[in-house]
């Protein structure tokens, strides 16, 4: 048996078992989501498997932070949150400037006209980093691993903050006390320029110079080479899903994908929650972001890696394509 057959023979065996096993006896992750839910639609992915690990107890989600303020971004979360069984999970946006780019597919009108939510606006949320800084103050040291899937925004304008009524604490001292790691779905190895980066590079720049605790990095090339969505869409025993929509409007819109969507947010959540091995090993050094929002990267410096291909691509497709196929659970 050939070794892609095999990758493909489990790829086949995963599509069909769609729902994530409990795994009590492992601590769950404390995970902040930030995202540009909006631009691309692999975040949609990317918040099914955060859901999808959280009901298998591997996960805990604090929040779930918009990076983008189009004036749907907070009721697309929200129809996300509650689908999965979580309405009361706290949603931020910023009310600062801040990248405004939307579903070009329309997507998102699809799933607030059809799904249950709450939040009417974004007036109805927080500001991104008041939510940060309530719940960052609330979690023990070093407890918090904070992923970022869309614009350095939030991070940096929480670096940059003040003392406030939720701590006494600097957002940079509050990061350093608070916070276990960042993972962040930014970049291009060995260089590159990249849409996250690149749109608002001057946050980009902040972040990624100046923060104070351990980064690892999901690039562009990752993501790039995973193609997702297709089982989840021929899947008839979903009915009703979000997610499922999403996917079945968008996949057919664009040539290239049609193999599936590439996946580059997903990867982020995987690693966040489950480690990088067995799917990756990393490079350690330092990214270095450039005034035009492109990046380098230097193999002597310290305090971040990036991820490196180990597992064959199929078989984390396979995975992530189980994990987008996860149903909410009865509570």
């Amino acid at each position: 048996m050939t070794r892609t057959f095999f990758f493909l023979l489990i790829a086949l065996f995963l599509d069909n078992g769609v729902v994530a096993q409990r795994t009590p006896n492992r601590q769950a992750v404390p995970i902040i989501f930030d995202t540009d839910m909006g631009p691309d639609y692999d975040d949609v992915g990317a918040i099914t498997l955060l859901h999808a690990l959280a009901d298998s107890g591997q996960a805990r989600i604090l929040a779930t932070i918009a990076s983008t303020k189009y004036p749907k971004v907070t009721q697309v979360i929200d129809v996300l949150n509650t689908y999965f069984g979580r309405p009361d999970v706290p949603i931020g946006v910023p009310k600062g400037a801040a990248v405004t780019d939307k579903d070009t597919q329309h997507w998102s009108d699809t799933l607030v006209a059809r799904y249950p939510h709450s939040v009417r606006s974004n007036n109805d949320v927080p500001d991104a980093v008041a939510l940060y800084r309530q719940i960052l103050a609330k979690q023990p040291d070093k407890s918090v691993t904070i992923v970022t899937v869309g614009f350095l925004t939030n991070l940096a304008n929480l670096l940059q903050s003040k003392p406030d009524q939720y701590s006494n604490l600097s957002g940079r001292d509050l990061v350093t006390r608070k916070v276990k790691q960042l993972v962040s779905m930014a970049g291009k190895f060995p260089s590159g320029r990249e849409y996250n980066v690149f749109k608002d590079a001057p946050a980009s720049k902040v972040v990624f110079n100046t923060w104070p605790t351990p980064v690892l990095l999901s690039g562009f090339e990752i993501g790039e080479q995973i193609k997702t969505g297709l089982p989840l869409t021929r899947n008839k025993a979903i009915r009703n899903s979000p997610v499922k929509d999403v996917f079945r409007i968008c996949l057919p819109m664009a040539k290239e994908d049609n193999n599936g969507r590439m996946s580059w947010d997903q990867t982020a959540v995987l690693v966040a929650i489950k480690g990088p091995a067995p799917y990756y090993t990393v490079k350690t050094g330092r990214m270095t972001v450039n005034t035009d929002g492109s990046n380098t990267w230097t193999s002597t410096g310290k305090g971040h890696q990036h991820l490196v291909v180990n597992m064959p691509v199929p078989q984390v497709q396979a995975k992530i394509n189980q994990l987008m196929q996860h149903q909410p659970v009865k509570r």
